[in-house]
């Protein structure tokens, strides 16, 4: 077999695979809406999914997982988790999928910002991120499991956060923003504090300074970009409740959504700084000049153990902000 027939056997198995895949997509997508039109039939008391909801959910993000491919943000496998995570995050609740696409978009664009810069510090260094199908569900997974929750709690569409009248909805919603927003701040600062600090990082355990890239180094730069890329992900979930919400005056008020953001931000990348510094290897390795997060025989210790990677810190990092912070909240949210 000659090398344009070979590739083009590659090519034609990729568009093969996509097909299959698009139509498993849509099969889902017509099973999720039957089911909740039957369950609304028999117990009268769900919203059943509309024909334009699930027409957003299907098309919108497969366009952004098409273009996650084209600009490298997102391998195949990543596409298709995203595809997943997207379809049941928007047709539960338009705020969280506006809220996953700031995540997103501001995480790609960050990753690729300065990139010439990043490959002389970070040795795992991908052009344009190409995220895969495992980060794709260790910075999603837990919002899509609460997004399942939600929809069997109240069923699909949005509904003002207010805990006197809905509690488990609002906790719900309160969970999965915290921890989108967790990963949005884990992600801003470290794409922006590693190359706008102008100062070392220091050790959150010990709070000796150690080299760019090291887990669990923290700069100011860092911790103030992890408080914005939390608000963020709060603000575009406010936005969306000022638009889709109909009852919010008579509801409790939405704007601590923004602060609630903010927060969870910021607690989300202290908590993954203090996982990466305790339970992820960090060694300087003398022949590239890099912080490695694997041993080898060239590289020195500097902080960590060799328990979790990269992955299984942002996965933890985002249970426990999605666990605290509903609680947090709800002892500070006003009352409708």
């Amino acid at each position: 077999m000659s090398c344009y027939q070979e590739d083009f056997f590659k090519e034609y198995l990729k568009m093969m695979a996509n097909i299959i895949i698009l139509s498993l997509l849509i099969c889902i997508s017509l099973a999720f809406w039957i089911v909740s039109m039957t369950a609304s039939t028999y117990y009268g008391n769900l919203r059943p999914i509309s024909p334009w909801r699930w027409l957003f959910s299907v098309t919108v993000p497969l366009l952004i997982a098409t273009q996650g491919v084209k600009k490298k943000s997102l391998d195949h496998s990543g596409a298709l988790g995203g595809l997943v995570v997207g379809f049941i995050l928007t047709v539960a609740n338009y705020s969280f999928f506006t809220s996953l696409l700031v995540f997103f978009v501001t995480s790609s664009k960050l990753t690729k910002w300065k990139k010439d810069i990043k490959k002389r510090i970070d040795s795992e260094y991908k052009e344009g991120g190409q995220r895969n199908w495992l980060q794709v569900f260790c910075n999603g997974g837990v919002p899509t499991e609460l997004a399942i929750l939600y929809m069997i709690e109240s069923g699909p569409g949005e509904i003002p956060i207010d805990f006197s009248k809905q509690y488990t909805a609002s906790w719900m919603c309160l969970s999965l923003l915290g921890a989108l927003a967790c990963s949005a701040g884990d992600t801003w600062a470290s794409e922006i504090g590693s190359v706008m600090s102008k100062s070392k990082p220091r050790l959150i355990t010990t709070w000796e300074k150690v080299p760019v890239g090291t887990n669990g180094g923290i700069t100011l730069v860092g911790l103030l970009s992890s408080l914005l890329g939390g608000m963020a992900v709060g603000t575009a979930y406010f936005i969306t409740q000022l638009i889709f919400v109909s009852d919010l005056d008579v509801s409790a008020p939405q704007w601590p959504i923004v602060v609630f953001g903010a927060a969870a931000g910021l607690l989300g990348s202290i908590v993954d700084s203090y996982l990466g510094a305790t339970m992820q290897y960090s060694g300087f390795d003398k022949n590239t000049g890099m912080v490695v997060n694997h041993q080898t025989k060239d590289s020195k210790h500097i902080s960590g153990k060799p328990i979790l990677d990269n992955n299984a810190v942002n996965l933890f990092s985002s249970v426990l902000t999605a666990l605290v912070l509903p609680g947090v909240a709800w002892c500070f949210w006003p009352r409708g």
